[in-house]
């Protein structure tokens, strides 16, 4: 027998984990794929014999999806983080200096006269951003160069970052990285301040590289070694892709959750769905896969809530 539709029922302020199920029972549309990206996001989280690699881009560290990204490091459901550079750049700098609410129709020559930045609806003082990363990056630059380091691997980096945090941080990716020992990849490392200094640092220290081959050997023994393999990906681009395109060597994901606001009709990788990926060998044929379509700073802050309350009982 087919399932009956039910009226979501919301006056009796629900736990997040019954609001799901409720939107899972309802049969509506988006809200129905959210319902069952909660379902794998809690099979993948308590599946402990899995290598989990968490992999999304930088634009939602500058909002309060940090705190959710960071939470799921901390507490132990996440192997490997994949991201891109700008993700270094916000989660260090507003360990130390705040961002702000604006709005996406401020004026922006305006904001540039002064020294704003806008990230969609965020608002960032430039002295909060670029100013406050050069300031606190020279000295790990050089600690890292006094004790011989001259390949430096962006899991490296990444960590010597973690650890210049304060550990009353909690909402830092970066530290709970740290403190957890999860490796932090990022592929495309200079495209970012943080990379931007380590350039700027390599004019006077000429000896200085990145080690992108190291960082990529220690990818791939990630890969090999695990018993099975799952992602949470939100978004697209370079993140994304090296997630699963490092998976396809072992014969693809095994289980495979992509959040995306992006559309397929373009051809881009970042609106590919997983059974796109499935073609190429990055997803196995027999992998639990879905894409939930919609905004990850709305809809996964609530996925992860609901998960987690699932996994806690």
């Amino acid at each position: 027998m087919p399932r009956r539709v039910e009226d979501v029922r919301v006056d009796d302020a629900p736990t997040l984990d019954a609001f799901v199920r409720r939107l899972s029972a309802g049969g509506g549309f988006s809200a129905k794929d959210v319902a069952d990206g909660v379902d794998l996001l809690t099979r993948i989280l308590d599946d402990r014999e899995m290598t989990t690699f968490l992999s999304f881009p930088a634009d939602l560290v500058a909002t309060g999806t940090r705190g959710v990204l960071a939470t799921l490091v901390r507490e132990g459901y996440v192997d490997a983080v994949i991201t891109t550079c700008g993700t270094l750049d916000h989660d260090f700098a507003r360990a130390f200096r705040p961002y702000h609410h604006g709005a996406w129709e401020l004026d922006d020559a305006d904001l540039h006269r002064r020294h704003l930045y806008r990230l969609g609806n965020v608002v960032i003082p430039e002295a909060n951003y670029g100013t406050i990363i050069e300031r606190k990056m020279r000295p790990i630059l050089a600690r890292l160069w006094g004790a011989g380091t001259r390949s430096l691997a962006t899991t490296t980096l990444a960590r010597a970052l973690g650890e210049a945090i304060p550990a009353s941080a909690e909402s830092s990716i970066l530290r709970a990285a740290y403190d957890r020992n999860v490796p932090v990849f990022v592929p495309g490392i200079t495209d970012g301040a943080v990379g931007s200094q380590v350039w700027l640092f390599w004019q006077d220290h000429r000896s200085l590289t990145f080690d992108l081959m190291g960082d990529e050997q220690r990818l791939s023994d990630l890969v090999y070694e695990a018993k099975r393999s799952g992602a949470v990906m939100l978004g697209g681009g370079i993140s994304k892709h090296h997630t699963i395109w490092w998976n396809q060597f072992r014969g693809g994901l095994d289980a495979a959750l992509y959040v995306t606001t992006a559309m397929e009709r373009d051809g881009s990788l970042s609106g590919a769905r997983t059974r796109e990926a499935v073609s190429w060998g990055k997803v196995k044929a027999t992998a639990q896969h879905l894409t939930v379509d919609g905004d990850a700073t709305l809809l996964f802050p609530l996925m992860v809530g609901a998960a987690l309350e699932r996994l806690r009982r």
